[in-house]
């Protein structure tokens, strides 16, 4: 900020001007803890704001007091909490032929807060936003408090609680995954509690020596009646929309009582339904089929954040909304790091720490604190619209807003398969042969015209015929006709594409055909 040409600034969340005709104003300590507790910012004493909430210089008479009177206030702990200002922070300057007092306030760390004026954080921590500062609710403080700790909050030890909290399906479901990353790990051989208490769903709690579940293990394998005795504001909220008008065409709520309402189940529902509209090319690495393309990866990361990063202490829980033409996530609470920090990358500071390790343990997410730069990047280069985050407060509430057009996910198909295809280009096979052989075909993929974008009900019909299917199980799981323009084009193009294998391939239109999705090398049983 050019502190001598004030006339072409406004006040806005980060400037704020008084006269301080008569010393320090009162409204001073209310501007500095607000700063300090939101994104930092300017206070110029001297200046005066007119109606258009322009500038202009006023003066005050003796400044030297001024700054003397001030370095003594905000070392006072009756009067403000915490003195967060180096000396070089607050200076005297001459503007217009007037004297000013110019104090730069930062942004506190979040194991500094809340920063409060008087005695009583709860009466007196305050807020900025673009009208001005704001007295923080009780529910804002207790958040601060709850941040400012180096414990992860997932790891406390819920010693009211057992074992019997957990829905067991989920955990094997979980245990299943693991097993299928790490198939030689020696966890596999523990039993159900050992393995908890391995990736900290339960730990030891200090004072009847026993193990029991862990926030972290409540929120991802507890069910939801369980998880609210500890979280009481604890829900999740998947909606589709369309426009018709209709609050909603499909909804997943943790409520619903027909699941178990914890974080690891609800990923894996939601998972397929945000990524649903989204291109997958046919593209080959190796010997399998390449299902899922940055943009998937990119939203799995977008998913895993929402669920990692929330306050669920706090209000309103987590929702997402899935529109035509954009999708928003929003969870409780802030980002801790501060939005400005997190946009450039290189830092991960998630409130969950454990829950983002159990998710890593199983494939998902790599906690590099590239994310969010890394998400924004990738969304804007092939589908071509920029994603958006919005901070807001009382209740804290962190908001992604990801804007897309069906025209565009299709138009980022080519763009997918280019980098799909250097990237396969780029491994190392270790016969030569076979990365010569690869290479051919791929290649010939390309110029055939193999690698192109399949529908949603295409994409459908690959995941269903893991177990060879014939053409009316197909065409009925995907909910059309048995017309022959459908059994073409859910059938037979994709046979010509090469990613369905017909069961009897000497016979086209044997009686007892059936097509699979062959995506590892050996023969699969024909279903009779």
């Amino acid at each position: 900020m050019d502190i001598n040409n004030l006339s072409g600034y406004r006040e806005n969340n980060r400037i704020e001007a008084k006269k301080a005709k008569g010393g320090l104003p009162g409204s001073l300590w209310e501007t500095y803890s607000s700063f300090a507790n939101t994104d930092g910012g300017i206070i110029l004493l001297g200046v005066d704001e007119k109606d258009d909430h322009s500038f202009v210089v006023s003066g005050v008479e003796d400044v030297h007091k001024l700054k003397t009177d001030f370095w003594n206030m905000v070392n006072n702990r009756q009067k403000i909490s915490l003195n967060v200002l180096t000396n070089e922070m607050v200076h005297e300057q001459e503007v217009e032929g007037k004297s000013i007092l110019v104090i730069r306030v930062p942004k506190v760390d979040r194991r500094q807060k809340p920063v409060y004026v008087g005695q009583d954080p709860m009466r007196g921590t305050y807020r900025r936003d673009f009208e001005g500062d704001h007295l923080c609710s009780q529910d804002e403080v207790s958040a601060m408090y709850r941040d400012a700790s180096d414990r992860s909050l997932d790891l406390k030890v819920l010693k009211s609680m057992d074992m019997t909290v957990f829905d067991m399906d989920t955990v094997h479901k979980y245990r299943n995954r693991f097993r299928q990353f790490h198939p030689a790990h020696v966890w596999n051989d523990d039993n159900d509690e050992v393995f908890l208490r391995r990736i900290g769903a339960m730990a030891v709690c200090e004072e009847d020596m026993k193990f029991h579940p862990t926030a972290a293990g409540l929120l991802m394998f507890g069910r939801e009646y369980d998880i609210v005795r500890e979280f009481p504001d604890y829900f999740l909220d998947y909606q589709e929309k369309d426009n018709s008008g209709a609050r909603w065409v499909s909804r997943i709520t943790s409520i619903s009582g027909d699941w178990s309402g914890n974080l690891y189940d609800f990923f894996f529902r939601v998972y397929p339904r945000i990524t649903s509209d989204l291109p997958v090319p046919f593209i080959a690495k190796g010997m399998d089929r390449v299902d899922e393309t940055v943009l998937h990866l990119a939203l799995r990361e977008v998913l895993l954040n929402i669920c990692a990063h929330a306050d669920h202490y706090g209000r309103q829980g987590i929702v997402i909304v899935k529109n035509v033409n954009s999708m928003t996530f929003t969870n409780p609470g802030d980002i801790r790091i501060g939005l400005k920090v997190a946009l450039s990358g290189g830092i991960s500071d998630p409130r969950n720490v454990t829950v983002m390790k159990m998710f890593g343990l199983v494939d998902i997410g790599e906690r590099a604190g590239s994310g969010i730069p890394d998400f924004i990047n990738t969304w804007k280069k092939y589908v071509e619209f920029n994603p958006e985050y919005e901070i807001t407060h009382n209740p804290d509430r962190t908001k992604l807003t990801i804007p897309y057009t069906i025209a565009a996910l299709q138009k980022a198909g080519p763009k997918l398969v280019d980098t799909a295809l250097v990237e396969n280009s780029d491994t190392k096979d270790a016969n030569s042969d076979t990365k010569e052989a690869s290479s051919d075909t791929r290649k010939s993929n390309f110029d055939t015209n193999i690698a192109t974008t399949l529908t949603p009900k295409q994409q459908k019909v690959l995941e269903y015929c893991v177990e060879p299917r014939n053409s009316r199980e197909i065409l009925e799981h995907i909910g059309v006709s048995t017309h022959s323009k459908n059994t073409k084009k859910y059938v037979t193009d994709l046979v010509k594409l090469g990613v369905l294998k017909m069961t009897n391939p000497a016979t086209t239109h044997a009686p007892n055909q059936r097509y699979y999705c062959q995506s590892s090398g050996g023969e699969p049983t024909s279903k009779e």
